[in-house]
């Protein structure tokens, strides 16, 4: 078979992995070249590109799934290769059979391999003529929802729905019963259709309590196969994976050769070129299901470059180009463990609801690898997916791999947007996930306890310091005045919907003592800047990292980050909470994809109204009080912003 050399790769994606690919690539000694929406103007993926062309507008369908856009970018800059990454088209037969059309080398598997592999249904049917095990399930064709949930009952709750072209948990949903199927049914098929255009799903039996193993795989044109070993991927939110670890605590040697080698048996089975990823359920006593391929390279492999040496993406550019694999199975090594977590812009103290706005401040450690493409004063769309940013911590073993992402996690600096780093070292910190016992049960079953991060009198005391001194300092350096405050200060602010007063006062010594919750604290302050304060207080010197903009105060103390809003000089509210006043707000920035209710409807408390689509996740608002439905203020398909007025009821008289 003759080889395929190309000179400039087109990366047909967005954010950290184009940045990734982009390292891959000069190193390799090739061109690299950057598509982009308007949202992503002013990227970093496209300043550091050696081109760049606009695709499009902000929504993907407009840009970064538009074929016919890419295809026209790559020929205007004279690109012969195309890397799509993760996501968006990279598991798309349709985009592989233009790339090829138009004479350019996709870097990723063959058209038919993506089309056998990436629909489940047809996943599975060519798994289990090869006899590997797989999740009782139906993958029929008749979708009329009457066969859907006769099949689910046939099948015994509680059941998955999956996207047969999906992945990513869009269009997943768990269903404990057949009351709620027919719901769960439309809002899986909504967005998987919205997410892949294809709303076809299969059912699946859930399996109690199971983890997620997957098998990183490669293959070449020239039959050869080898897999680098297995990730564990069981720590999920809404069926998305937050953390990846491997090796897997939970996978002996021998159970990673069966594995492994049932993976190599399917790859050289299918004829498969380029990198893949089979995933399995596995469960309790050993035994392991075969759930479906990725035909692409998948977000968490960095853990296996952590532990095995390899570049994963020279070996995608390597294959691609017609080279052999350069390694044999019996070549593959690995060494020590790795995990890696995602950071996302969402907010897990509300249900993991995702977050856009400005990152006023944006510092990464250096002691551990992170993949992202931000920095400071970066806008973060409502359009794309949640993460931001991964962090991949590799130790000789997996007490000191997790040890040193805990203080990777501790030095990062989010600021201006709420971000689930805290959540994350509370994952990091379980009992359970410190002995390696999670499962994909894990966030729902210790939620509570994850989510348990009351502010410490200390936190609150430094905040209201800060939003004194903030103010002061910006009208010293305004007019030349000292920051002394010779008489008790009021200071009041809302921190986690709830208000907190504290009390200041400057010394004499020209210390600062605060007061909240009861409880004193005394602050000498030994240095203060824009965005860093230095402190000493108990004797211990200290240090945070703030942003004050307008009345809204961004903190980093040590494990803590805290949003407060002055409300000092601010009005008393009202009594009639925003819960209660039969408005329905936008809890994010969105598209609205369905309307719920009519204008005279009458509705219960808790009952579904509207539901918006943000980062590729779709949000359902339900009405906070019984009433009848009066105002409906927008129309499906119009984008909105947080906090707008979507739908107003009228409470019962």
């Amino acid at each position: 078979m003759s080889r395929t050399p190309f000179h400039k790769v087109l990366i047909a994606n967005r954010g950290e992995i184009a940045l990734r690919i982009m390292r891959s690539a000069r190193r390799h000694g090739l061109g690299v070249v950057a598509v982009y929406s308007d949202a992503d103007r002013d990227a970093l993926h496209v300043r550091e590109a050696d081109q760049a062309v606009r695709i499009g507008e902000a929504p993907p369908a407009q840009s970064y799934l538009n074929i016919g856009a890419i295809i026209a970018a790559a020929k205007a800059t004279g690109a012969d290769a195309v890397h799509p990454g993760y996501g968006f088209l990279a598991e798309n037969a349709v985009f592989a059979d233009a790339c090829r059309q138009a004479g350019l080398v996709l870097i990723g598997p063959s058209a038919d391999a993506i089309r056998s592999m990436g629909n489940k249904a047809g996943a599975k049917a060519i798994m289990q003529a090869a006899g590997v095990p797989c999740v009782p399930g139906y993958q029929g064709e008749d979708q009329s929802a009457g066969t859907m949930l006769a099949e689910a009952k046939r099948i015994g709750f509680p059941v998955m729905i999956k996207a047969v072209a999906g992945g990513g948990g869009r269009g997943m949903r768990l269903v404990a019963d057949a009351a709620s199927f027919p719901d769960m049914l439309r809002n899986a098929r909504s967005e998987a259709a919205a997410a892949f255009g294809d709303d076809t799903v299969i059912l699946e039996k859930a399996i109690d309590n199971p983890r997620h193993i997957e098998i990183q795989v490669f293959g070449d044109r020239y039959g050869n196969a080898i897999h680098l070993g297995e990730r564990d991927c069981s720590v999920q939110r809404r069926h998305q994976k937050l953390i990846e670890e491997a090796p897997s605590p939970a996978v002996s040697p021998e159970l990673r050769v069966r594995m492994g080698e049932v993976a190599v048996q399917a790859v050289k089975a299918l004829g498969y070129e380029g990198a893949g990823t089979l995933e399995f359920l596995l469960d309790s006593d050993g035994q392991f299901y075969f759930m479906e391929m990725n035909t692409r390279l998948q977000v968490e492999h960095p853990v296996t470059e952590a532990i095995t040496g390899l570049d994963l993406v020279e070996l995608q550019l390597r294959v691609a180009a017609g080279e052999p694999l350069p390694l044999r199975q019996e070549d593959v090594r690995f060494s020590g463990h790795a995990i890696e977590v995602r950071l996302c812009a969402e907010d897990a103290d509300r249900d993991f609801m995702p977050q856009s706005g400005r990152m006023a401040l944006w510092r990464m450690p250096e002691n551990v690898r992170v993949e992202h493409a931000l920095q400071s004063g970066t806008e973060i769309s409502p359009y794309y997916d949640s993460m931001i940013a991964k962090l991949i911590s590799h130790g000789a073993t997996r007490d000191e791999a997790r040890a040193k992402l805990i203080c990777g996690l501790e030095q990062a600096t989010a600021l201006g947007i709420t971000t689930n780093r805290s959540f994350l070292m509370a994952c990091l910190r379980h009992p359970v996930f410190a002995r390696g016992a999670a499962t994909t049960a894990f966030i729902g079953t210790h939620r509570t306890e994850l989510l348990a991060r009351a502010a410490r009198s200390a936190d609150l005391a430094l905040a209201a310091l800060l939003l004194h001194l903030s103010h002061a300092c910006a009208r010293a350096w305004r007019t030349g005045r000292s920051l002394a405050a010779p008489f008790p200060t009021p200071l009041r602010f809302e921190l986690d919907g709830r208000m907190q007063d504290c009390e200041l006062l400057r010394d004499r010594d020209g210390n600062y003592l605060v007061t909240c919750d009861g409880e004193a604290h005394r602050f000498e302050l030994e240095e203060l800047n824009r965005d860093l304060i230095r402190f000493r207080s108990g004797g211990v010197m200290d240090s945070a990292i703030f942003i004050r903009e307008d009345e809204r105060l961004y903190l980093h103390h040590r494990t803590a980050a805290m949003t407060v809003r002055d409300v000092s000089l601010a009005a008393p509210q009202s009594a009639a909470g925003a819960s209660g006043d039969g408005k329905v707000r936008a809890a994010m920035n969105g598209r609205v994809v369905a309307v719920l209710v009519r204008p005279g409807e009458r509705v219960t408390a808790g009952q579904p109204v509207l539901t918006l689509e943000a980062m590729k996740m779709e949000h359902v608002h339900a009405s906070g009080i019984g009433g009848t439905v009066g105002a409906i203020e927008v129309a499906e398909g119009e984008q909105v912003t947080t906090g707008r007025i979507l739908v107003e009821i009228a409470a019962l008289s």
